[in-house]
């Protein structure tokens, strides 16, 4: 996964609580009415969408792709897109961008015409697209696509996982929308650790509240969504495929997947014989 300076988001209780509700607060909300959208949202949202259907590209191909047809005005809507992404400065005053909120980040360079950057998502602006864009399901499988270097664990496998869960993968909305399904009062068939391993996906990151690595944030997010698919067990009525073992339909085929996965589930479960270990020992009076 390539490094980028431009992190600066934190894990994804940072997303629910800050990242999402700034990023509403300045392009706008989920189901907000394209009309109602002020020209500057709707400039952001239609670059985002673009950046959502690509790899990483310059602003210039990112014009080009919005007005294919039209030279005239190619370069004025590639300054729109340059300011959009890095911000600008008007009378000593700075407005942020794209960039700044922490949607997009730079990654790499392009030579064909000169030096220039190349931008795309950042793994948040993938969840803010798919939270308001009203995407459809072909739209998120382009995501997937375009971005499976950026979520390998989750992007890279979305074929193998359609063909073994079908539309539970789509179940990756319910994160975009800031449902970190750590509510212990959630209620899950008898026998399936869903609450338990939902929170240690917090816990394990809980120190980086401000500050995440891309790496560790993809990380997390996938140990979110392999968790949230127990939400709802592949095989219901087999007794035999229950509780973690239902993630057994998608790992039998791949093992380094299922190697990745028993390190944390193993981490989680020592982590709490830990804190009963301590409760144990433990004396009131």
């Amino acid at each position: 996964m390539p490094s980028n300076d431009d992190l600066t988001y934190g894990n994804l209780q940072n997303y629910k609580l800050y990242l999402r509700p700034n990023a509403h607060s300045h392009y706008g909300f989920p189901n907000e009415q394209k009309s109602s959208l002020n020209k500057h949202q709707q400039n952001v949202q239609n670059l985002l969408k673009i950046m959502s259907e690509n790899e990483p590209m310059t602003t210039w191909d990112f014009a080009k792709i919005s007005i294919p047809n039209d030279i005239s005005r190619l370069r004025e809507r590639e300054k729109i897109y340059r300011r959009l992404l890095v911000g600008r400065k008007d009378k000593g005053k700075h407005s942020d961008g794209i960039l700044d909120l922490g949607l997009a980040v730079r990654d790499g360079k392009s030579t064909k015409t000169g030096i220039a950057d190349k931008y795309r998502l950042s793994l948040y602006g993938i969840l803010y697209c798919i939270d308001v864009l009203d995407l459809s399901k072909k739209e998120i499988d382009k995501i997937a696509e375009k971005y499976s270097k950026i979520l390998p664990k989750v992007f890279k496998k979305w074929e193998h996982l359609k063909s073994k869960i079908g539309e539970s993968v789509y179940g990756i909305k319910l994160l975009s929308n800031g449902l970190l399904a750590d509510n212990p009062q959630i209620q899950v068939q008898p026998g399936i650790p869903f609450y338990e391993l939902m929170s240690y996906v917090h816990i394990k990151y809980q120190r980086n509240f401000e500050q995440i690595s891309e790496e560790k944030l993809a990380e997390q997010i996938s140990y979110w969504f392999y968790v949230n698919i127990l939400y709802h067990p592949i095989q219901k009525n087999d007794t035999k495929n229950t509780g973690i073992k239902s993630l057994n339909l998608i790992f039998e085929t791949d093992d380094e997947l299922k190697k990745w996965f028993l390190v944390f589930f193993k981490e989680s479960k020592k982590y709490y014989h830990q804190r009963y270990s301590i409760l144990k020992t433990s004396e009131i009076g």
